[in-house]
């Protein structure tokens, strides 16, 4: 699970460097070259089934691990104790669900109109995931609800990378207050780069 996470830590940096391209004003020209690159090289087309692999794997192997917790303590204690626990920590299944929830929303938005599976809205090309962005974010109520997804997967985002070194044994007291900062400051730079996009289209557009 660690792994796997570490793995869509890094893909999620890459997504966001290719979706800022959304927020350069050429028409789409930057944004729709960069798409048409990672949706037509064969190498690319691969790396689509092991990130799909990395997704299938983190959510399967975050059920067990919740639901192991669970029945390990079947009886909750009768008087919660007071921890140094965050709630990011206490939350990540809850935060999870609903990144989850979001991922099959933005892949019906996206991935499956450019797979065939869903019909691309009227007067809009099958490959033409400029304007679908433009057509879905100058919408208020789709960018809102990218916008709170966005807000939850920074929420869940906080403690994934502290988690994840701490499940791989590479924590340690010494460096614990830097990784929690960076892990933190991973989590700012995701969710809010990503919220800039449908915000921008909402305010300026």
């Amino acid at each position: 699970m660690a792994l796997a996470g570490l793995f869509l830590l890094v893909f999620l940096a890459v997504h966001l460097g290719i979706n800022m391209l959304l927020l350069v004003d050429d028409g789409g020209k930057s944004f729709s070259a960069a798409a048409g690159f990672m949706g037509t090289h064969p190498v690319i087309r691969i790396f689509e089934i092991v990130l799909l692999s990395g997704f299938a794997l983190h959510i399967a192997f975050g059920l067990i691990v919740s639901i192991r917790n669970r029945m390990s303590r079947p009886t909750r204690y009768r008087h919660a104790s007071r921890s140094e626990t965050s709630p990011f920590s206490k939350y990540m299944l809850h935060s999870g669900v609903v990144v989850l929830i979001f991922l099959a929303l933005h892949f019906i938005d996206f991935y499956f109109i450019k797979l065939g599976i869903v019909a691309p809205p009227p007067g809009i090309e099958q490959h033409d995931f400029y304007r679908r962005a433009v057509v879905l974010f100058t919408d208020q109520t789709s960018s809102s609800i990218y916008m709170v997804a966005f807000l939850f997967l920074g929420f869940h985002l906080n403690h994934a990378l502290q988690a994840a070194i701490q499940t791989l044994g590479l924590n340690h007291t010494r460096h614990a207050a830097l990784i929690k900062a960076a892990s933190t400051f991973y989590a700012i730079v995701i969710s809010g780069g990503f919220m800039a996009i449908p915000l921008r289209f909402t305010l300026f557009n």
